[in-house]
């Protein structure tokens, strides 16, 4: 090891050494430890939009019914074998796969396997208001709130145990994208039933039963997650015995975790560091062009920025250039507009605000603001695809602001407090973003800027307009992408006009692992997935002249 090298090693070895002994997790001999960055809010994706309890719960735990092809561009059979469309695009019918086991545990034996009432269950919990289980563990459920699938959807019926029918308010052209996302999980309604006779539903979120590669095992927050391989799972079972997740916030902890053998695989490694990760010869990073955004959004309930015009003002202020260069290190396309460049729908037209203190210094002075004004910059405490450091984005953002006479005071809070915080519309602005869920542009749109969306939480710009609600309503009724695509060009000039939020950067999504671990590719939507992770021989793959 080179001294440079052992020089950027001994602070992160110095944090290890004062880590209190019983928060280290064993290497396993017949598994995979990913060191994650949180504790997942929940064991059920369906009650946040939180992407470290997707991570943590979504592929690893469940099936949809949908998935997408390995191009994410089609769909493909899971737990629905076959499906069409009928009565004008108001009905779907789907076909269940056969022989489907839920989860055994000791808390749980299926006495059946996956039938029409499961599908039913799953999506009727979140449906129906009157449901036993609609308001256990919060009653929330922001991702099919803020796209609007709780309004489409009118019914769910079971036609025979392996049909079920979906019956919609009106045709939709991202119905089956937002079904293969990975909140439209499907879970046993036998285990919810049992739950109820027990008089304990709420574990049902807490001790998951699926029919995912996983099975889970146990959770002690704040030091892991353990879950076991499914061997009845479906489809051809994981190759590693025991999957677990070592959580640990802190980046650096992460990086010194991975070099030395205690993880496996990390998300998020610093960016700044991650050439010198590449040097070491038992550490590989993958990256992928990932569908995310991420902005600073204006609480437009607070003054001033119910103001568009210090909207407007602040959107000249800040130099969103250096802020790539800074924070991303090249690694991250500057956004001009909500859509990234790999949606279908990305226009190369620039709809964002260009650089010019001077010009929002006369904003501010027209809108009543001459001599700045105080306000509140959240900043996540974790690192995101989209964000790979929020603290020193605020930092740059402060910097800027203070020469139009603005004073941010940056907040931040754990990341759990952070997200019900934010629910709670107690910040003034915050740095945070999104990553897509599937390929459609309107999930960019709906989950972050709607009515819908609003009412639940993720519009973290609290903005709610009915004219720009019902042109989201128009791009989704639409069939032919053509139009669509000019719809959401609409859509992104009323982003541009109004100012909810400030689009910064599309963002590579990264992630590292060990020499000997193949199958942990970085999705290009959703969650990571374990499924198809293992174990090499790396001495034998190279001599056989095949790189791991």
């Amino acid at each position: 090891m080179t001294l440079w090298r052992l020089t950027w090693l001994t602070p992160l070895l110095l944090l290890q050494a004062c880590s209190p002994a019983g928060n280290q997790v064993e290497p396993l001999k017949e598994g995979l430890i990913y060191c994650s960055e949180g504790n997942p809010e929940s064991f059920n994706p369906q009650l946040g939009t939180s992407g470290t309890t997707i991570d943590a719960t979504s592929a690893q735990l469940y099936d949809r019914l949908l998935d997408y092809d390995e191009d994410q561009q089609d769909f493909i059979p899971a737990l629905a074998t076959a499906w069409q469309t009928l009565d004008d695009g108001t009905r779907y019918r789907f076909e269940l796969r056969e022989d489907v086991a839920f989860h055994q545990t000791p808390w749980f034996t299926p006495t059946r396997p996956l039938n029409a009432e499961d599908i039913v269950f799953s999506f009727r919990r979140w449906l129906d208001e009157g449901h036993p289980y609609h308001d256990i563990n919060g009653g929330n459920y922001p991702f099919f709130t803020a796209s609007g699938l709780n309004r489409l959807i009118e019914r769910v019926v079971a036609v025979d145990p392996q049909t079920v029918d979906f019956y919609l308010s009106r045709s939709d052209s991202s119905f089956l994208a937002n079904l293969a996302t990975d909140f439209a999980i499907i879970l046993s309604a036998e285990y919810g039933a049992t739950l109820l006779e027990r008089g304990t539903p709420g574990l049902i979120d807490q001790q998951p039963v699926g029919t995912g590669p996983f099975v889970f095992d146990e959770f002690r927050k704040d030091l892991l997650i353990r879950y076991a391989r499914n061997t009845n799972y479906w489809r051809t079972p994981a190759h590693i015995e025991q999957l677990v997740y070592s959580i640990t916030p802190n980046a650096n902890k992460r990086m010194l975790k991975l070099i030395t053998g205690e993880c496996d695989v990390i998300p998020y490694p610093l960016v700044e560091e991650l050439a010198l990760l590449d040097t070491e010869d038992e550490i590989r990073i993958s990256g992928t062009v990932n569908p995310n955004s991420a902005f600073w959004a204006f609480n437009t309930q607070h003054p001033p920025f119910d103001d568009v015009r210090v909207r407007r003002a602040l959107a000249y202020a800040i130099n969103r250039p250096a802020i790539i260069q800074n924070v991303y290190n090249g690694n991250a396309r500057l956004a001009t507009g909500i859509l990234p460049e790999t949606s279908w729908a990305f226009s190369p037209v620039d709809q964002t605000h260009g650089y010019d203190p001077a010009y929002a210094k006369e904003l501010l002075a027209e809108a009543g603001y001459a001599d700045g004004f105080d306000f509140e910059l959240w900043a996540m405490p974790v690192q995101r695809a989209y964000n790979p450091n929020a603290q020193r984005m605020a930092e740059l953002i402060q910097a800027d602001l203070a020469q139009i006479g603005v004073r941010a005071e940056i907040v931040s809070y754990e990341w759990n407090a952070f997200r019900r915080r934010l629910a709670r519309d107690e910040h003034d602005s915050v740095l945070i973003g999104w990553i897509a869920d599937n390929a459609d542009p309107d999930n960019f749109f709906r989950p972050l800027l709607s009515c819908n969306a609003k009412a639940v939480g993720t519009n973290r710009a609290n903005w709610c307009n009915a004219e720009f609600d019902e042109l989201l309503a128009e791009a989704i009724r639409e069939q032919e992408n053509a139009k669509r695509k000019q719809l959401y060009q609409e859509v992104e000039n009323w982003v541009y006009r109004e100012v909810p939020l400030i689009p910064i950067a599309n963002s590579m999504r990264f992630q590292a692992y060990r020499g000997d671990i193949q199958g942990v590719e970085v999705p290009a939507y959703g969650g990571v997935n374990f499924r198809f992770a293992r174990h090499v021989d790396t001495a034998a793959t190279e001599s056989a002249g095949v790189q791991p």
